[in-house]
């Protein structure tokens, strides 16, 4: 499908842990249409915005942090049908990250996100409610992969 026939949503995500070895996830509300879950900090980059800089914008936001963007570390998409709409595809990219100023506390109001926590890195697989990039970002975590 020629990608003049349908949306995309580009979105890139952190992958940040900390020398006690937690990761930083944040609770996505589900927007009224989903299941809510643990997420990575991070989101839709807007059209006028690189990768990078949607990246910092973002855990700013869900998170209060400030973050230096590393490493790439993988990409994932999916796509959907849906009905009377053109169809959909979300690329997501998730990078290291480092945070370099702020504090917790997540500074969006009446967004996606409802809070962020640091999670012990080894709890992760057994939340029962995770959002797919989670599992995503984990595998290639495990996998000590640095790019795709």
């Amino acid at each position: 499908m020629h990608f003049t026939e349908y949306d995309l949503r580009n979105a890139a995500y952190a992958w940040i842990v900390d020398d006690r070895d937690r990761v930083l996830l944040t609770w996505w509300n589900g927007e009224g249409r989903f299941d809510p879950a643990w997420s990575l900090p991070g989101g839709g980059i807007d059209f006028d915005e690189a990768i990078r800089d949607g990246l910092v914008r973002e855990v700013h936001e869900e998170t209060g942090y400030d973050i230096e963007v590393g490493d790439f570390i993988t990409d994932h998409f999916f796509t959907r049908r849906r009905e009377g709409q053109k169809p959909f595809r979300a690329q997501r990219f998730v990078f290291h990250a480092r945070i370099v100023g702020g504090e917790l506390g997540t500074l969006e109001v009446g967004g996606s996100t409802d809070y962020a926590e640091w999670v012990p890195l080894a709890e992760v697989p057994a939340q029962p409610a995770r959002a797919e990039i989670v599992d995503v970002a984990l595998a290639a975590h495990r996998a000590g992969r640095r790019d795709a």
